[in-house]
């Protein structure tokens, strides 16, 4: 009963109903009270608590977010009396790393909120123009998707000057996220200093020195430190001779020599190249200087043979006493499978391979060097840290080249010697990433850290510098709402006060990867309420990697899947092979003791500071090994403790009805549509037939032409081209899986030739088929893996490009350029609710950033993609968008879906008509997607931890 008024009080508060509702606040003092500003926007049912999130002090509201006046002041003398830590978070900058430092000021904020802390949340533009921000534009997929839009929804300020008074008395302490320049170069941190404004990290005279990559070496060969041979090439000074010289020097072929050519000051991942002789080295150079990136590029030898390594290193240390402890470093292995021209081959980890899911990269927490050389790095990474004058946390890269790698060097004494061979440090980021994957967390979990945890203990630790703050650090417990120890344990017994979740993702897709994103998400925004106990469970890959396009697995072999049900750490990986490799490597019996034996030594390091300090209570992570379970045993396991299955498997079974059969037959919960709807939506034909019938009440759906596989491959392309233009009267085709997700396989054909070029692709079953490879420019194509068996071939529907204007580009202020030619565009949007009643959100126009196809990663990584969420009233009409979701309610209550899911379409911006794409039934759920800025749309918002709350009551609502 308290679950259904929960699911109605929230889905009342979707369609704006009794917004202002004043008895639908919560007070700032209570411990029920809900996240950010306003606080009344979800009631939710009295039988669980929420860790209550902050609100911003200080910061202006958008429209969506305007709070009465008076709660405001109750809060802010509430703050007052409880001595809140007022933290304010710093994001964006000038770099091209300005989209990852989006993304990490998301994971900042979700984990940092509590009764404790309160966030506000600044962005800085391209220019350098400084904004307040609301936390709900933290959760943007990128800043192009606000920046255009900046002057209408945040108070910007009229200098860096002004902005420093306003934090001055706003925050207690400033967070800055900015990577790369004005974040780790000293920027940021020269404006705080100047207005004696407390901040986390190194302070600007030793962040300038340790973020310019040419001056750090200098100073590292001077500390004693070996460091890798290189050449600096300024401005326009590019000098062949000179050049020549340094690659006799070090024993390079100035014709053939590899060579490594990146900018001094662009952080760790933006501008690497790999060129080859002196020639295309200063061709190189130039390009990094034409593109602005930097004016200051290093020529590095290329060290072929070695083992890349990155390490955290944390201070524990009291005021201005430095203690830094390193983690258990990462080794970062790259992987190629299969033929891969030259050019991968001498691929190196660059930004993508950082921050996109790539089977080409994989971690190993610890390296997988021997235990001497672990050691060498950690105590090298130590004193480093010291030496450079570094504060609070960074994070150090370097290289491992065993002895069989030469290297030529000016002194046999420098620090980074082994019997084994020579450990070189070599880039020190100062604001490490902090996604909810990245580094730091993966390294910190292992030694028993939450996200929560080890944040705040940054926090705590820099608040130690600053006297006026020593009193937030002293006897204030941190530790999250309870502690995470012995998650599994707790997850597979029965406790009536707690309510259990298995979230399952990964399986067999191309969208696997996606799939743990999301489900990664999912779990962490759970573990926000004190009544669940949600436990992280990954749907392995059949031995074969079947595609989710076939579906032809009895069920007894579907219900002898393997099931792993992981602990925290394991499931911080970019990749879902690299997590069934981490919870192999965790269960074998010589690994496990090596990283047991390294972890307890490097919390024994820890202790040693944290012990003193009065605000740290313990770890709160448990080290234990992951469990093994069929899937059958894995449902029977659900049923008996009583669990909700939160199910995020894009595609495959977890899309076609297949998995939702299972949990139906044992009576489990699960989230999202049932059988019936599952598969007819996963078939694209099944669902235009299904929606055929409404064509005239303003839902219209695209003719199709579904072929096999084997007759694409057999038959001339030629003729099957001519044959597809006159059957779908079309000169361009759209070609994409019958049944597989969303975005894998999807292309446009302009021409036979282009037909020819993806027929190859699926005879050679290619995983991807890379950018531009086809005539019209298009961003890399993800494909089914392994081939589907049948395709759709439909007309490509032509739409205006739509272009979004910064002041970047062009100095006459922000705004979208659309020419509205064509009358249509394309949306995405989310349904959620009851069978029968579903509600849509608000739709979010979709813009692609390289061709046609929007690709995986623009849909669902942060950092990449352009969704303008509500549309544009420039682009459509307010009576228009009303009769676009009404009938997308028709389409969802039509295909009898539940739960939420999300729907494809174009829309007619004059009359609102629809014309069906496709509908996903598990939709992504990544911190970046349409749906999390869909819900923050509504009015008033509605959070990710409270939107997927919603989505599980709703499976509970299902099983009553």
């Amino acid at each position: 009963m308290a679950s259904s008024i929960a699911y109605a009080s929230n889905l009342a508060l979707l369609r704006g109903e009794n917004h202002h509702n004043d008895d639908a606040a919560v007070s700032a003092s209570s411990p029920n009270a809900l996240c950010a500003a306003p606080l009344n926007f979800v009631r939710l049912s009295n039988n669980y608590r929420i860790r209550r999130c902050s609100r911003s002090v200080g910061v202006p509201r958008a429209a969506a977010e305007v709070v009465d006046n008076r709660i405001a002041e109750k809060e802010e003398q509430a703050v007052k009396k409880r001595r809140v830590l007022r933290v304010g978070i710093v994001c964006g900058g000038p770099s091209a790393e300005r989209g990852i430092s989006l993304n990490s000021a998301r994971s900042v904020l979700d984990n940092i909120q509590g009764e404790d802390f309160h966030v506000s949340c600044y962005y800085i533009d391209y220019n350098l123009n400084a904004y307040a921000i609301s936390s709900a534009q933290v959760y943007s997929n990128t800043p192009a998707d606000f920046d255009f839009k900046l002057e209408s929804l945040a108070q910007g300020f009229q200098s860096l000057s002004e902005f420093a008074e306003h934090l001055t008395t706003s925050v207690d302490i400033v967070f800055p996220v900015i990577h790369g320049r004005y974040g780790e170069d000293g920027g940021i941190q020269e404006l705080l200093e100047e207005y004696n404004i407390p901040f986390v990290g190194t302070g600007s005279n030793e962040c300038r020195q340790a973020f310019d990559k040419y001056d750090a070496s200098l100073e590292l060969s001077k500390q004693g430190f070996i460091t890798v041979p290189n050449f600096l090439v300024q401005g326009n000074e590019g000098n062949e001779y000179e050049l020549s010289k340094w690659f006799s020097r070090n024993q390079l072929d100035p014709y053939s020599g590899k060579v490594v050519v990146k900018p001094a000051r662009a952080g760790s991942s933006i501008g690497v190249k790999v060129a080859y002789g002196v020639l295309d080295s200063l061709t190189k150079a130039d390009e990094i200087i034409s593109e602005g990136i930097d004016d200051k590029v290093l020529i590095e030898i290329f060290l072929e043979g070695g083992s890349e390594f990155t390490a955290i290193v944390l201070d524990v240390g009291s005021g201005l006493d430095c203690h830094p402890v390193v983690l258990l470093p990462t080794e970062v292995e790259l992987q190629f499978h299969g033929s891969v021209d030259i050019t991968e081959k001498d691929a190196i980890f660059n930004y993508r391979r950082k921050y996109l899911p790539t089977q080409q990269v994989a971690y190993h927490t610890p390296p997988r060097f021997p235990i001497d050389v672990i050691e060498t790095i950690r105590e090298g990474a130590s004193l480093l840290f010291q030496r450079l004058g570094l504060r609070d946390f960074a994070r150090i890269d370097g290289w491992f080249l065993p002895n069989s790698v030469h290297m030529s060097s000016s002194s046999e004494s420098k620090f980074g010697r082994t019997e084994l061979g020579n450990i070189i440090f070599t880039d020190i980021n100062l604001i490490s990433g902090m996604e909810q994957t990245s580094f730091l967390f993966q390294q910190s979990s292992k030694v028993g850290f939450s996200h929560s945890n080890i944040l705040r203990t940054i926090i705590y630790r820099a608040c130690l510098r600053f006297p006026n703050l020593a009193s937030f650090s002293s006897g204030s417990s941190h530790l999250p709402r309870r502690s995470k120890s012995a998650q599994i344990s707790k997850a597979f017994s029965i406790n009536e006060s707690t309510r259990k979740v298995f979230v399952i993702f990964g399986g067999d897709t191309s969208e696997r990867q996606v799939s743990l994103m999301s489900g990664t998400n999912v779990w962490l925004n759970l573990q926000a309420f004190d009544d669940l106990e949600v436990t992280p469970c990954l749907l392995a890959p059949t031995s074969e990697f079947v595609s989710g396009v076939d579906s032809n697995n009895k069920e007894s072999d579907v219900s002898s899947r393997t099931v792993w049900s992981l602990p925290y750490s394991l499931v911080l990986r970019h990749t879902t092979e690299e997590v069934i490799a981490a919870c192999m490597e965790a269960i074998e019996p010589a690994r496990a003791a090596l990283t047991s034996q390294l972890r307890n030594k490097v919390i024994d390091n820890l202790m040693e500071g944290l012990t003193k300090h009065s605000w740290f209570t313990g770890f709160d992570i448990a080290d234990e090994p992951p469990r093994r379970f069929s899937l059958e045993q894995w449902i029977k396991l659900a049923k008996e403790v009583q669990a909700t299955v939160f199910i995020a498997v894009h595609g495959g079974i977890g899309e076609d009805g297949t998995l939702q059969s299972l949990l139906e037959a044992a009576r489990v919960p699960y989230t999202g549509p049932g059988v019936i709807s599952s598969k007819t939506c996963m078939d694209k034909v099944a669902t235009s037939l299904a929606l055929n019938h409404l064509a005239t009440r303003g839902v219209l759906t695209i003719n199709k032409d579904v072929w096999r596989k084997e007759d694409l491959i057999k038959m001339p392309i030629l003729g099957i081209w001519h044959d597809l233009t006159s059957k779908l009267q079309c000169e361009t085709l759209c070609i994409k899986p019958a049944r597989d997700g969303c975005s894998t396989g999807v292309a446009r054909l302009c021409c036979a030739k282009d037909l020819e070029v993806y027929v190859k692709a699926l005879d050679d079953c290619l995983l991807r088929i890379p950018s531009n490879s086809l005539s019209k420019a298009h961003g890399m194509i993800e494909m089914p893996n392994l081939p589907p068996d049948q395709l759709i071939f439909e007309p490509f529907i032509e739409t205006d490009e739509i272009i979004v204007s910064s002041k970047s580009m062009n100095e006459n202020g922000h705004h979208l350029m659309w020419r509205g030619r064509s009358r249509w565009v394309e949306i995405t949007v989310g349904v959620i609710g009851k069978r029968g009643s579903m509600h849509s959100l608000s739709p979010s126009i979709t813009i692609k950033e390289t061709g046609d196809i929007l690709s995986l990663e623009e849909k669902f990584q942060g950092g990449t993609g352009i969704n303008l969420t509500p549309p544009p009233l420039s682009i459509i009409s307010k009576e228009a968008l009303e009769r676009c979701k009404e009938y997308i309610e028709l389409i969802a209550n039509t295909l009898q879906l539940e739960g939420f899911s999300r729907i494809d379409a174009f829309v007619n911006v004059d009359s609102g008509e629809v014309l069906i794409i496709e509908v996903n039934t598990v939709p992504g759920m990544t911190p970046s997607t349409v749906l999390i800025h869909q819900a923050l749309s509504e009015q008033p918002p509605v959070y990710p931890h409270q939107f997927f709350r919603m989505l599980l009551d709703l499976a509970s609502e299902r099983s009553t």
